[in-house]
């Protein structure tokens, strides 16, 4: 069976596009879907510093363009995006919280309600209270998912995917790789992974 690991972090508004695609994509595939929550930062700390760069020396045109790119893209999948009014968004507690409902087996409907309280209803998912509303939605419990996400065990999940990312020569949110050593990164690359996966199977 063919596998797809999805590395995501719920601050990438181009991964909000891959989240709303990527079980479709899978399903239609018979691929496994592997869920790798990973902090976005982190990575951009270590090997993509220019991501701070062009954010303190931004280029208008090109700012201009990446906003309707946006919005097209939105268009095209049919589903809202805003702009945020809390932008970088702190991420660690959600993503962390990610690995509780991939334990629980809601990662699905966890991780799409998290990028949907964020880019389409304005949320702010540092927030204790917003996050708990996600967390009840999709029925979880509530007091049992922070207690885990304060878990050293459950932090040390977040570095590790972080970590793997960066050792497989990931840079950025949405990275995916089928079975395990085939990397694209972007939201606007499935196509290019469906050519993949149909190589492999008329081979």
């Amino acid at each position: 069976m063919t596998t797809i690991e999805f590395f995501y972090d719920v601050s990438s508004p181009w991964t909000y596009f891959a989240c709303d695609r990527i079980e479709a994509f899978c399903e239609r595939n018979g691929a496994d879907l592997g869920w790798k929550p990973f902090l976005v930062g982190g990575v951009f700390n270590k090997v993509n510093p220019s991501v701070y760069q062009r954010r303190e020396n931004p280029v208008p045109p090109k700012d201009a363009y990446y906003q309707k790119d946006m919005q097209d893209w939105a268009r095209y999948q049919g589903i809202e995006m805003i702009k945020p009014s809390v932008f970088p968004l702190n991420s660690v507690k959600a993503l962390r919280g990610a690995f509780v409902a991939i334990d629980e087996g809601k990662v699905g409907a966890y991780s799409r309600t998290c990028f949907e309280a964020y880019w389409r209803d304005d949320k702010d998912l540092s927030q204790e209270d917003v996050l708990r509303e996600v967390v009840i939605s999709v029925g979880m419990d509530a007091d049992s998912f922070f207690a885990r996400i304060a878990d050293d065990a459950v932090k040390r999940r977040l570095f590790e995917t972080t970590d793997d990312l960066i050792a497989r020569g990931g840079f950025g949110s949405p990275t995916f790789f089928i079975d395990g050593d085939d990397m694209y990164f972007g939201n606007d690359r499935l196509e290019l992974m469906q050519a993949a996966i149909d190589r492999k199977r008329s081979a």
